[in-house]
């Protein structure tokens, strides 16, 4: 079931672009009703279909249950505004997002999060523990990016770029976050959901005493590439489509 609805586009805008807005402004939703929103801080977005590597953000100033289709902020490479926006676009958000969305064709959507449990894995010497369920499916394909401060700067943007790779899926950005990328919505967010099981997981495993029981690394590559060929239309559509039914349950504002 897509929540979407035909009229509910809007004038001016493809009907390509609109379902990509009202999926994208669902993601929003998804974050928040999960606790992963950091007020108005954190960015998900989504490069529109073209050969300009336009893409939608969330505006500046609102906070993740407040973003809808309409209100998401279209942007180029370089920063400005595509059309009208009522708001501005964070910063910091345009060079993490902007280095990627140039620099790999199959990172259609990018999610970043600070949630206390990515923080936390971020500020650790030897990372994402490989050896739970979720964790194992991530073997090659995790990058590491150390901190720089506020991502400010453009000269950061190759070292975002080198740093996530050609394949991997995700990049954990030391005492800073991380970041995933999908072939789409839905599966950005698939790797983000993995990733933050997996951080939380690795973090109460950490607070018990015993050594942990190793997933071999036969077996590692086994898990990375079943999941990988799950796709961006199965496993992780589905269950994104699912989050987007509750959503809109709770509050269907966002597809306005």
């Amino acid at each position: 079931m897509n929540v979407q609805t035909p009229a509910a586009q809007k004038p001016g805008i493809s009907a390509e672009e609109w379902r990509l807005r009202v999926d994208l402004a669902g993601c929003y939703r998804i974050f928040d009703h999960l606790g992963w929103s950091e007020t108005i801080m954190n960015h998900i977005t989504v490069r529109v279909p073209g050969p300009e590597h336009h893409f939608l953000i969330n505006p500046y100033g609102l906070t993740y249950d407040e973003v809808t289709a309409s209100n998401l902020v279209k942007i180029d490479l370089q920063g400005k505004i595509v059309g009208h926006s009522d708001w501005p676009v964070n910063p910091a958000g345009f060079v993490i997002h902007s280095a990627v969305h140039a620099g790999r064709e199959d990172a259609i959507c990018i999610a970043h999060t600070h949630t206390t449990e990515a923080q936390a894995v971020s500020m650790k010497a030897n990372g994402l523990n490989l050896n739970s369920i979720y964790a194992s499916q991530f073997v090659g394909r995790i990058g590491y990016h150390d901190f720089e401060g506020l991502s400010l700067y453009e000269g950061e943007k190759e070292r975002i770029l080198a740093n996530l790779g050609a394949k991997n899926t995700v990049l954990i950005m030391r005492n800073h976050g991380v970041l995933t990328v999908g072939r789409s919505i839905g599966e950005a967010f698939w790797n983000m959901w993995r990733f933050q099981r997996a951080a939380e997981v690795q973090i109460t495993a950490e607070a018990m005493t015993g050594p942990d029981n190793i997933v071999s690394e036969e077996v590692r590559k086994r898990c990375q590439k079943d999941a990988d060929n799950f796709g961006p239309n199965s496993v992780s559509e589905n269950i994104f489509r699912a989050m987007l039914r509750k959503v809109h349950r709770i509050d269907p504002s966002f597809e306005s």
